[in-house]
């Protein structure tokens, strides 16, 4: 999704003209910001998605190039553009709101992933969001779990999880979506509980914005605090957070401490403007962690 990004003081009213503080375009959309924000963290990243033949897209894949995320599983369609994101943030506290309009992306069909099963199969992590058709994720997903991939999925936009029982290892929901695909506010704990039955997923991480991440293996379970920032854009902070949890988890770390890591990546993002372009590394998010410690 081509991020186009108002800053404005508060969020318009319904009939409002309202005046910003300042407008840019980014590169952005969960699944970009995931392979970015993972080829950042030390993966092998592999990007797979649709794009338009046009400048929106030539410019994804000039970023896929820069970063060395692979990307010759992307199809282009002439007929339908790059999606795009319209996005508001309020200056005040970095908070953001977002509509999406997908286009391209929603080529990413069943039939599109059998086109491209190789490079799930010789992955050891597929991220799973759904800005994408339902069909083309849930074949993915199976498609992972016959051949041994991990499967993480970020449930945002907030849809109905019919279908993916027993499809996932991990599902990282932020509060206001674990509260939507429950039915349960305010208890985190209750929360993971009932994802944890209804997908029988036994790893559950509830990002907490600000306050850091609930995390639980079904046995053990931790909040994990973030540390205090001034946040100046927190687009994309849970792609971040997403994305070095994965990683992590590639490199043999346990859930707690891949989501300890998770945390402190995304923390240290949303001190910077931007989404992907704004993930740090793992010396940067090592170093914050002593910093912080």
């Amino acid at each position: 999704m081509m991020d186009l990004v108002a800053y404005t003081p508060r969020r318009p009213n319904s009939g409002e003209t309202l005046r910003g503080d300042s407008f840019g375009i980014a590169l952005g959309g969960k699944g970009f910001n995931q392979a970015i924000a993972a080829g950042r963290a030390g993966a092998q990243s592999a990007m797979l998605g649709n794009l338009g033949t046009d400048g929106f897209g030539d410019d994804f894949m000039k970023a896929f190039g820069d970063e060395g995320v692979y990307s010759g599983d992307i199809e282009r369609s002439a007929e339908l553009g790059t999606g795009v994101g319209h996005i508001s943030v309020q200056t005040s506290d970095g908070d953001n709101s977002i509509i999406i309009i997908p286009q391209s992306n929603d080529l990413g069909t069943a039939t599109y992933i059998a086109r491209h099963a190789k490079t799930i199969i010789e992955s050891d992590i597929l991220l799973l969001q759904l800005e994408l058709p339902t069909d083309g994720n849930l074949a993915a997903a199976k498609l992972a779990k016959e051949n041994n991939v991990t499967v993480v999925l970020t449930p945002a936009p907030v849809a109905p999880l019919i279908g993916w029982e027993g499809l996932v290892d991990v599902v990282v929901p932020n509060e206001g979506e674990a509260a939507a695909l429950t039915g349960i506010e305010g208890d985190v704990a209750k929360q993971a509980a009932a994802l944890s039955k209804a997908l029988g997923c036994k790893y559950i991480v509830i990002t907490l914005g600000p306050k850091g991440a609930f995390v639980t293996d079904g046995e053990r379970s931790e909040t994990i605090s973030a540390p205090p920032v001034t946040a100046i854009d927190t687009i994309g902070a849970g792609d971040t957070m997403c994305a070095n949890l994965a990683t992590r988890l590639a490199a043999g770390d346990d859930i707690f401490t891949a989501t300890r890591f998770g945390v402190y990546a995304a923390t240290l993002k949303v001190t910077r403007k931007g989404s992907a372009m704004a993930s740090p590394t793992p010396d940067e998010v090592n170093k914050y962690i002593s910093a912080n410690n």
